[in-house]
């Protein structure tokens, strides 16, 4: 039986590999770490681009990604427009300001790739691929009862 402890102590892990490895975009392009997070998560997510699915997905505190989109936005990396249906919606973009970062952030994703992945045959990651979605649809259906 696997050990909850050596599966959560490898999310830890893997979050804070991605993390370190993101830092050398921060430390290149002078940002916070939220700040590349959100730069990076708008980046690869097309369709979750609120504050909120941000906060959501990545779990991360509301209060430090609003801080994070206003700097972002005062640096004019990404614009704001308000959602046509419900006024209290604000969908965020990246601005061609913020396309240096997004390819050191591919650079970024796909060395994190390499790394996580390695020694995993083709079939392998497609067995894993697989495996993590439908933990993901175990996960959505626990939470949703």
């Amino acid at each position: 039986m696997v050990c909850a402890t050596d599966f959560l102590f490898n999310i830890s892990r893997i979050v804070k590999l991605h993390e370190s490895m993101l830092k050398s975009v921060c430390e290149e392009y002078n940002l916070t770490l939220i700040e590349a997070k959100v730069i990076s998560f708008l980046h690869n997510n097309p369709g979750k681009d609120t504050a909120a699915d941000i906060a959501e997905l990545r779990m991360l505190k509301k209060s430090n990604v609003s801080q994070a989109v206003e700097i972002l936005f005062q640096k004019s990396m990404i614009s704001r427009e308000q959602d046509k249906s419900d006024r209290r919606k604000i969908h965020l973009s990246l601005t061609p300001k913020a396309d240096p970062i997004t390819v050191s952030i591919d650079k970024i994703s796909k060395k994190f790739h390499e790394k996580i992945f390695m020694g995993l045959s083709e079939n392998e990651f497609e067995t894993f691929v697989a495996i993590n979605e439908k933990i993901k649809e175990n996960i959505q259906k626990v939470t949703e009862e």
